[in-house]
């Protein structure tokens, strides 16, 4: 394959003062699969007028490493669209650059530039365009022989359990001070962080801190009024493939709610690659920009998420976790060897949690997709999906509340089911591959949702029979069978539903 690197990848692999183990493990798997690492000569260009000398002359030293491409491939028609809004050089580099994809003289093109994903939608090649999270989840997924799995779970543990001299903390120390950062992170010894890792290697740190109405900000413009506010205080997380992003998203989100907070905020030197990257996921999922924050080591970004109990039907990321009870509900059936997989946080107690560490992008992602072949798929955004465990009168349960995102109807092959499905599926490519061929003439779909409620009590098919939801034995839902509000509100009361996450 033809692998095309972004300007913003290559730089980021010179770059010599910035720990960067997420673009190692692209190049890592690049040399692995014997794939060319390609660059393009406007990128050739960029890095030619960098500020850092260091990053210049050392991708000058390499470039016998990446296959230069010779020419520039003529502009398409479908991709001159964008000449009338490219407004700078930049913004022209990245036509000139995804163009290279449209035409096919590449294969693939790995970029951190949302500009550049978002024109490559538009031409219709978004899935031969690839974040580094997702390239990598790509190939791990593909090549699952050649994957080291190491056991990867989220652990609450305090700051003094922690090696401050780990590489992880470097582009802290880079950030705010060097030693005034270790002596920041020694006085919060007994406090409490989150943490995961690769074996022994520290991939990702959240900390979080709940603050009054009483809370000093004056560094903070425009000024914040009173309010009870989570402040993530230390969030890092290396971009390794596995989702752990979403995963401690989730985490925050659970204890915004926890904490009854009105808002959840952080500040982001928005400047570096990594942050830029965590900043563009916190505005995913419902945070927007407040202003700065000014303080001895330079001035951050500050982003702020409302956390009043709101539902938006066409983007329901934005408000994640809070679900609506005012939106269609649907009972859809998930079978036991998929149920846990898919949706851990709702595993059931005869089930152990070592079972089912995060060793697979789907188990962290809180965005997820469900495959289906049911009759009914008139399915809509933010329809509530209601997930039922088979298995018997009292083995079937209710488990989960998630909202669905986008429907894919329309598929054009098994390569692009595969590829629709392969970030955030419980099947491996090969069983995808599978449940595609199974009956050509009944083609499967796919469902994006978000996976929002894992019930606290999970009422069995006896409970749903005795209050009518299900008729009786022979009716447990085959598909998206949509259900009353009545009969919703009904599972969510049986389910003892934490209600501080349901808008009604």
């Amino acid at each position: 394959m033809r692998i095309l690197l972004d300007t913003n990848i290559l730089i980021h692999r010179e770059a010599s003062t910035v720990v960067r183990r997420d673009i190692g493990n692209v190049f890592f798997w690049l040399d692995k699969l014997k794939h060319d690492k390609c660059a393009h000569p406007v990128s050739v260009a960029e890095i030619a007028k960098h500020k850092d000398e260091k990053v210049r002359n050392s991708f000058a030293a390499k470039l016998q490493s990446y296959n230069i491409l010779k020419t520039t491939a003529p502009m398409s028609k479908e991709a001159s669209q964008f000449a009338a809004k490219d407004k700078t050089e930049n913004d022209r580099n990245d036509t000139i650059i995804v163009n290279e994809v449209h035409a096919g003289r590449v294969d693939l093109l790995i970029t951190e530039d949302r500009g550049i994903h978002t024109k490559a939608g538009i031409l219709g090649i978004a899935d031969r365009v690839f974040t580094i999270d997702a390239f990598l989840e790509k190939v791990t997924a593909e090549n699952p022989t050649l994957v080291d799995y190491k056991v990867l779970a989220v652990k609450k543990t305090v700051f003094g359990a922690v090696d401050i001299a780990s590489d992880f903390f470097d582009s802290f120390r880079q950030d705010y001070g060097g030693a005034a950062f270790d002596k920041w992170f020694a006085r919060k010894a007994d406090e409490t962080a989150y943490v995961c890792y690769e074996g022994k290697e520290l991939v990702a740190f959240l900390y979080l801190k709940v603050e009054g109405p009483d809370e000093n900000h004056n560094d903070i413009a425009p000024w914040f009024k009173a309010k009870r506010r989570l402040k993530i205080g230390t969030f890092k997380v290396e971009m390794n493939g596995f989702k752990l992003g979403e995963r401690f998203l989730k985490i925050i989100f659970d204890n915004a709610l926890r904490q009854q907070v009105d808002e959840v905020y952080v500040t982001i030197f928005s400047h570096t690659e990594g942050q830029q990257r965590l900043f563009q996921l916190l505005q995913d999922f419902g945070f927007t920009e407040h202003g700065t924050k000014t303080g001895t080591y330079g001035t951050e970004a500050v982003l702020v998420r409302d956390m009043r109990p709101a539902f938006n039907v066409a983007a329901p990321a934005l408000t994640f976790p809070y679900v609506s009870t005012a939106t269609r509900a649907l009972l859809v059936p998930i079978l036991p060897d998929y149920h846990t997989s898919l949706l851990p946080d709702s595993i059931l107690r005869n089930e152990s949690p070592a079972d089912f560490v995060e060793q697979f992008p789907h188990r962290n992602a809180i965005r997820k997709v469900y495959i289906s072949r049911s009759i009914n798929r008139d399915l809509k955004r933010g329809d509530a999906i209601v997930f039922y465990r088979t298995g018997g009168y009292y083995q079937s349960v209710v488990t989960t509340v998630g909202h669905s995102g986008n429907v894919h109807l329309q598929i054009r092959d098994e390569q692009h089911f595969i590829s629709l499905c392969r970030k955030r599926s419980v099947f491996s490519d090969k069983e995808l591959a599978e449940y595609w061929n199974y009956n050509p003439r009944y083609r499967p779909f796919i469902v994006e949702f978000l996976y929002a409620l894992s019930f606290t009590k999970r009422p069995n098919m006896k409970d749903l029979i005795e209050h009518g939801i299900i008729r009786d034995i022979h009716s447990a839902p085959r598909g998206f069978e949509p259900i009353t509000k009545d009969h919703f509100l009904t599972i969510l009361k049986l389910a003892q539903s934490d209600n501080s996450a349901l808008v009604y």
